[in-house]
Formats: C-alpha cells, sequence, structure tokens
C-alpha cells in the first residue's frame, strides 16, 4: 500500500488543520520544501501536496511554494486545491506534479470533470471530502446532498487515476481513520482508493492495507512523532 506523508500549505507555511477548520491549524514549518525534503530523507517514495488557500479561494495560490517542492525532490508529488479550470490543471501537470486532485469541480461540474480525466488521462484523481457521508466542498466550507459512494460511481467509466476519499470528522484528529467507510468506498468501486484523515498508528496503516486500499495520505500523526514513517512504510507492506 502507498504511503503519502501530507504537506498542507497555507500562507506559504506547512500547516495542519483539525477536521478542515481553518482556525485550527498548527503550523509545523515556514518552509515546505525542506519539510519535503526531510520526509523523503526518512524514505518516503511519494508526497501529497495540498495548497488550502486554493481550496479555499477557487485558484493556485501556493504557485511558488509547490513549484519550490516539486523542483527540491526526485518523487512523485500529488496536489489537491484550487484545480478548478483547464488552464490551471495544465499549468500545474506543467510544474512537475504527477497528479492533480480534483473535488469542487466534480461535483459541480461534473461534465467537465469528465472531459478534464479524458483529456488527461490519469492524471487527475478524484478528492472526495466527507461528512457524515455527504461530499463536502469548497474547502469544507459547504456540504452537498451527494453521497460519496455515489459521487464516485458517476466516473467509475472515466481514466482517473485514483480516489482520495477523506473523512472530515477524522482528520487531525488523532483517533483513526473511518474504517468502515474506507472500506465500503474501496469494495463500491474499481478505482485505486486512498484513504485520508485520522490515520495515527502503524496498526491504523495495517488495517487499512488488509481492507485493500491503495494508499493512505498521513499528516498530524507524522508531524506530532505519533506515528514514524518508518513504521507506517512497513506497515504498508502487504
Amino acid at each position: 500500500m502507498e504511503i503519502w506523508p501530507a504537506i498542507d500549505l497555507l500562507g506559504g507555511k506547512c500547516v495542519r488543520l483539525q477536521q478542515g477548520d481553518y482556525d485550527r491549524k498548527t503550523v509545523f514549518g515556514d518552509i515546505p520544501s525542506e519539510m519535503a525534503q526531510q520526509w523523503v530523507s526518512q524514505a518516503a517514495d511519494r508526497l501529497h501536496l495540498v495548497d488550502l488557500d486554493g481550496a479555499r479561494d477557487g485558484e493556485w495560490i501556493n504557485e511558488q511554494v509547490v513549484r519550490d517542492i516539486v523542483s527540491s525532490v526526485a518523487v512523485p508529488c500529488q496536489l489537491g486545491g484550487g484545480v478548478r479550470d483547464e488552464q490551471t490543471i495544465s499549468r500545474m501537470l506543467d510544474a512537475g506534479l504527477s497528479r492533480l486532485v480534483v473535488g469542487t469541480q466534480a461535483i459541480k461540474r461534473p461534465d467537465w470533470f469528465r472531459s478534464m480525466c479524458e483529456k488527461y488521462p490519469h492524471k487527475l484523481a478524484l478528492g472526495i471530502d466527507a461528512k457524515g457521508g455527504l461530499v463536502a466542498t469548497d474547502g469544507w466550507l459547504e456540504v452537498s446532498e451527494v453521497t460519496a459512494i455515489d459521487l464516485a460511481r458517476q466516473f467509475v467509466d472515466v481514466p482517473i487515476d485514483a480516489i482520495i476519499y477523506t473523512d472530515i470528522a477524522k482528520d487531525g484528529m488523532l483517533q483513526g481513520p473511518n474504517f468502515e467507510a474506507m472500506q465500503q468506498m474501496s469494495e463500491a468501486v474499481d478505482i485505486p482508493v486512498i484513504a485520508s484523515g485520522g490515520v495515527t498508528t502503524a496498526d491504523d496503516v495495517s488495517q487499512l492495507t488488509d481492507a485493500g486500499l491503495a494508499g493512505c495520505i498521513i499528516g498530524r500523526s507524522l508531524y506530532e512523532g505519533q506515528l514514524e514513517l518508518a513504521e507506517a512504510l512497513a506497515a504498508a507492506v502487504r
């Protein structure tokens, strides 16, 4: 199973939020590219980047910071947050990002998302952020009436590369993932599912591996030292 250390960007800094609340942030580094290098030096072979400003404001805000990260490490980096139009997609991919995570526009403009998946096959992932099983959008500030699984099933016939599935209630809380929701999603669609939110211990990683998840994103537990990256990588071996 893939392990994706998370680097969340807000105001050019590396931060973590609790349950997606912009008012409940902790700053973990002023120079995100140095954080990226730290994870790679500990054997990370991929990185998950989030432009939190972009997710909230609908445009690529932390562009230079992202470019600095991508140029400073030799591992694939995926980015979510602010991926709202084709011009931005093209610019982000040209910057060297390996994959982009699209959430808000996939639910608000599904036909557009389909066309982008066809134009950029296996370069886009569907980002599904859920509160109580319902999809949240716009940096988690709005909650729709669409269930996470129903949204995922809309796109099983297009060449998306993965589903990044976040349970917002678990995110940043260090209380373990929503195993049931993650497994249900993994079983509902024939698309690789990457779990996000609440991964805290090596046992959490093992359980997600056993449940058939393709990968998991780990944030606060790595930054606060509750989980060592080496432990997570070892637990992810099937």
